[in-house]
């Protein structure tokens, strides 16, 4: 049980402003909407401004990283290229690489290609080939706040479905973005997203989803692309998370490599594409951190 804070109390967020000039108003409004019935979201989702100033900054550095990745990816490229530009970079700008020996993840970034969903393993015996289409992500920890975000790539000359895919997988993620509103609830977001993928003819991952992310590499909540609009947490002002729906040309189900136990592929081989952003809910939207 929480313990009940005075207004003249030090605020729980750790600000060292008084309760009553901090969140005693948002938590007075929080519990409104919990007694309606909502989901709300536990006091460690929500980041002061000392955290959100640091996660936007951690932002800047991943976000530097994937443009350098863009600039240099290429046809005939190893995926261990890329991962050594990723880890070079990352420390030149003082950072560390994220997925590095997380949780015994083996390299610094994850590409994945064509029918790989997610979480593919970089390695000097992949070479990107012309017609590819590659997610890039990039995760960092700078000044100890996690940034987290990814693109696509389309190698070469890419076929016509293939390069739509792309384009309307990352459609899909900026939809995602215009939907994010303080005072609703996060399956909005996600509802509208499914939709417009279906629109399209395409399928949405369920199993895997977005994340809160800042003062750990993956906080709560689970963000789902595959549910009812009126599901999910509320989202309100100081929330972070990533919006990265992976949307698949065939069907939504999904296989794991056994031997790697990393690598997610489509089961039925048809090509997968996602684009990642992390965000921080505003007053009045969200603010983009990182892209």
């Amino acid at each position: 049980m929480l313990k009940k804070i005075g207004r003249n109390d030090n605020c729980w967020c750790g600000s060292g402003r008084k309760y009553k000039a901090c969140h005693m108003a948002m938590d007075e409004k929080i519990q409104q909407y919990k007694d309606m019935g909502y989901m709300v979201p536990g006091r460690k989702m929500i980041k002061n401004k000392e955290q959100l100033d640091g996660i936007r900054e951690s932002g800047k550095v991943n976000i530097a990283i994937l443009d350098y990745i863009a600039e240099n990816i290429k046809v005939g490229m190893s995926t261990e290229e890329i991962d050594k530009m990723v880890y070079e970079k990352t420390l030149e700008y003082k950072g560390i690489p994220a997925p590095l020996n997380f949780e015994g993840y083996p390299k610094s970034v994850c590409t994945s290609i064509n029918h790989e969903v997610c979480h593919g393993i970089p390695s000097n015996d992949i070479i990107l080939q012309d017609g590819d289409i590659v997610n890039v992500d990039v995760s960092t920890i700078y000044k100890d706040y996690f940034s987290d975000s990814s693109r696509m790539f389309c190698i070469g000359e890419v076929s016509k479905e293939k390069k739509e895919l792309v384009e309307n997988s990352k459609k899909a993620v900026e939809l995602g973005i215009s939907l994010v509103k303080p005072w609703h609830r996060i399956g909005e977001m996600g509802n509208g997203i499914f939709e417009f993928a279906k629109s399209k003819g395409y399928s949405v991952v369920r199993e895997v989803g977005g994340h809160g992310v800042g003062i750990e590499f993956h906080e709560e909540p689970f963000v789902s692309y595959s549910c009812p609009k009126e599901s999910g947490v509320l989202m309100v002002p100081g929330m972070v998370f990533t919006i990265e729906p992976m949307i698949n040309m065939g069907r939504s189900d999904i296989v794991m490599d056994d031997d790697n136990g990393w690598t997610i592929y489509t089961e039925d081989g048809m090509p997968s594409a996602q684009w990642e952003v992390m965000v921080a809910v505003t007053e009045d939207g969200c603010e983009i951190m990182a892209y």
